[in-house]
């Protein structure tokens, strides 16, 4: 069965920038696979980092488990994603476990850290999947397959100074809005959070804003969500496009894009 593998930094993050996407991925026969790198530990200010990490957990195996998806163990702390070889081998041990044909995966500029080293951990993991000279942990042989990395858009789709960036493939939503509103749902204790730490007066209302902006990028969908290939190079073919082959009906490739 063809594989793909969303990674992203923090619970919730699949949710709002991914699942749609996900989701159309399983209908196309897909087996696909949600991975948290972050515990979620510093997302509460009512409670202390192991408890909001173990309820993180079970917010986010409930959201994986909605949409049909294989969950995978979170490997730090929050503001502990690194780029070094330490989570890299971690990293790594999963994609090869998983050998995916699809990774999906953060913008290589967001407006946090964590965010942009999940995505650089994702991309080399990628890379070096067969390698068999490069160790991970667990211990996993390499492994040949082509895989494709998609970036998703930043969150507020601009990177860290403030500039809009276009996606090259737009995936229609509309229809699954309500759906992803449900699985964003099951992180209940985010809403407070995030409405005390960054302002949003309701998270689900939020992502639907997010989806709506690049739904008004397409100039066709009213809900979307965005992507940009990586270059193709230590990966797969040149032309290899498996997320626009697989969700055909469903994406618009855009006249501009910002690049991979």
């Amino acid at each position: 069965m063809k594989t793909a593998l969303a990674i992203a930094a923090h619970p919730d993050d699949i949710e709002f920038l991914m699942s749609g996407t996900l989701m159309l991925l399983r209908k196309a026969g897909y087996e696909i696979h949600y991975w948290n790198l972050a515990n979620g530990c510093c997302g509460s200010s009512q409670h202390d980092a192991a408890t909001i990490a173990r309820i993180r957990r079970e917010e986010a195996l409930a959201a994986a488990k909605a949409i049909g998806a294989v969950f995978h163990e979170s490997i730090c702390d929050d503001l502990a994603i690194f780029y070094d070889r330490a989570a890299l081998a971690k990293v790594a041990a999963g994609v090869r476990e998983v050998a995916p044909e699809i990774v999906l995966t953060h913008s290589p500029a967001d407006y946090m850290e964590d965010h942009t080293n999940a995505c650089r951990l994702a991309v080399t993991a990628a890379f070096v999947r067969g390698m068999p000279n490069f160790p991970t942990d667990p211990p996993r042989p390499a492994v040949t397959n082509s895989v494709t990395v998609y970036h998703a858009q930043p969150y507020s789709h601009r990177d860290p100074l403030g500039k809009l960036i276009e996606p090259e493939l737009v995936v229609d939503t509309t229809d699954l809005i309500d759906l992803k509103k449900k699985m964003l749902a099951k992180h209940v204790s985010q809403k407070r959070w995030l409405d005390e730490s960054q302002g949003l007066d309701s998270y689900l209302d939020t992502m639907a804003q997010l989806d709506a902006e690049v739904g008004r990028m397409s100039g066709i969908f009213q809900y979307a969500e965005g992507w940009r290939r990586h270059m193709h190079m230590g990966f797969c073919g040149p032309t290899d496009d498996p997320l626009r082959a697989a969700l055909q009906e469903r994406v618009l490739v855009a006249a501009k894009g910002a690049g991979g």
